[in-house]
């Protein structure tokens, strides 16, 4: 256990990876953590994208717990790991949540027969941490490793990974240079640029991923309360040859519309708020489409995502509405438009999907016009580099793991188990 493991980013994959070796006795003092954005304490609300917990342990809070959603673990590891890794990430965030009592877990189990002539409904256990909770949780968590001697370098962005001189290179005011026996490369969202430079300059081989592009959808929550009294975090789905939707990270109750920037660009997300205070009695959720067959769908995502845009907003439809307020009570930075016409030329004609999905809804829960869409969000999945089913490192750099966003997980639970599976290979 003398090995000098560095991790670059400090999302739920880094936090969970440092976690699992730290509990096992590896020398707290013999890891560094570096992440660009703030730690915990100074970390402001809406800094959603960069910092301790990376997004989804900042601003959701919804762990699910099934290997067919958020990306390919059980490919990795089987199963049966797959389901013990996805519970030790619960167990985590239980651990240090201030009221571990007030977790709870919806599990719905029968489709109900309403759903059935128009969408599949997926159903599996989701634990709610409650969002509110998410910054003392982060804190908490922050102080056990720091306690344990684990070093953290805030707001430094690395410019450069030496792979065969196994030197991390980043830039903060001067030039910083920092040796590695281990490398956890485990960026979000926000990373996923350098990620995909890495890939080129190294011409790592890798696998292409599908587009996946949508829209955040709001509405009054009593339209859908029949559907949400089953499955508090529902998935609605639709398979077509080429496209799938599905609707996911459905918030309720005192539910916001997230304001993201990636890439330059303004996308959307949505959170929850706990607290009768923060109560709108909305609900909102994203539309996503996984279209395959189109030729460099990285590359074309980013475009189409940047032509959604206007005055530096991205966009906002409603029959009736009016662009909603943010839980600090600030206008959603959107810009609204009157007709979808732009939007449909510019995907090509795949947003037809989505409207015949809304159309679909309306059937079932009878909304009529009174309901919004944030244009665009986006999963953005560039190529996934190919890595060693044993333990996620490079098939060309045995001792650089990729993890959480970075080899395509999607979500909270599946990120935080790739970084827990690579810490039990460093500590065999």
């Amino acid at each position: 256990m003398n090995k000098k493991i560095v991790i670059v980013g400090a999302g739920v994959a880094g936090i969970n990876a440092a976690t699992k070796l730290v509990d096992n006795r590896y020398p707290g003092h013999l890891i560094t953590i570096i992440d660009k954005g703030n730690d915990p304490i100074n970390r402001l609300p809406e800094e959603v994208m960069t910092g301790m917990l990376g997004a989804g342990g900042w601003s959701d809070g919804k762990l699910t717990y099934h290997t067919a959603i958020g990306g390919q673990l059980a490919k990795y590891c089987g199963e049966d790991k797959a389901m013990e890794l996805m519970k030790e990430v619960v167990d985590n965030f239980t651990r240090f949540h201030p009221k571990p009592d007030e977790i709870f877990m919806s599990d719905p189990q029968e489709e109900p027969e309403f759903i059935k002539p128009y969408f599949g409904l997926r159903m599996f256990p989701v634990w709610h941490i409650g969002s509110n909770y998410l910054h003392e949780i982060a804190k908490a968590w922050y102080q056990y490793l720091v306690d344990k001697g684990v070093k953290f370098a805030w707001n430094v962005e690395i410019d450069e990974i030496d792979f065969k001189g196994q030197m991390v290179i980043g830039k903060q005011g001067k030039t910083a240079m920092l040796p590695y026996d281990e490398l956890i490369f485990a960026v979000g969202k926000s990373g996923i640029d350098f990620a995909q430079s890495l890939s080129n300059n190294y011409k790592l081989p890798t696998e292409p991923k599908s587009v996946q592009i949508g829209v955040r959808y709001e509405a009054p929550q009593k339209y859908f309360q029949k559907l949400i009294d089953i499955s508090y975090d529902f998935k609605l789905y639709q398979k077509f040859d080429n496209v799938s939707l599905r609707s996911f990270c459905t918030n309720n109750n005192a539910a916001y519309v997230a304001v993201e920037e990636t890439y330059g660009d303004i996308t959307y997300n949505g959170h929850a708020k706990k607290g009768e205070e923060y109560r709108n009695n909305m609900t909102n959720f994203g539309i996503l489409m996984e279209i395959k067959g189109i030729e460099n769908p990285f590359e074309w995502s980013r475009d189409v995502v940047n032509k959604l845009q206007f005055g530096g907003k991205g966009l906002y439809y409603s029959p009736s509405r009016i662009v909603s307020k943010t839980s600090e009570g600030t206008d959603v930075t959107a810009f609204q438009i009157d007709n979808l016409d732009g939007v449909r030329n510019t995907m090509n004609g795949y947003f037809e999907y989505i409207e015949n999905f809304i159309d679909q809804m309306n059937k079932v829960f009878n909304f009529g016009d009174d309901w919004g869409i944030y244009v665009p969000e986006v999963k953005y999945l560039s190529p996934e580099p190919l890595v060693n089913y044993n333990d996620l490192s490079l098939t060309e750099y045995p001792n650089v793991h990729f993890v959480g966003d970075a080899l395509s997980a999607r979500g909270i639970t599946v990120s935080g188990a790739h970084g827990i599976y690579v810490a039990e290979s460093l500590l065999k």
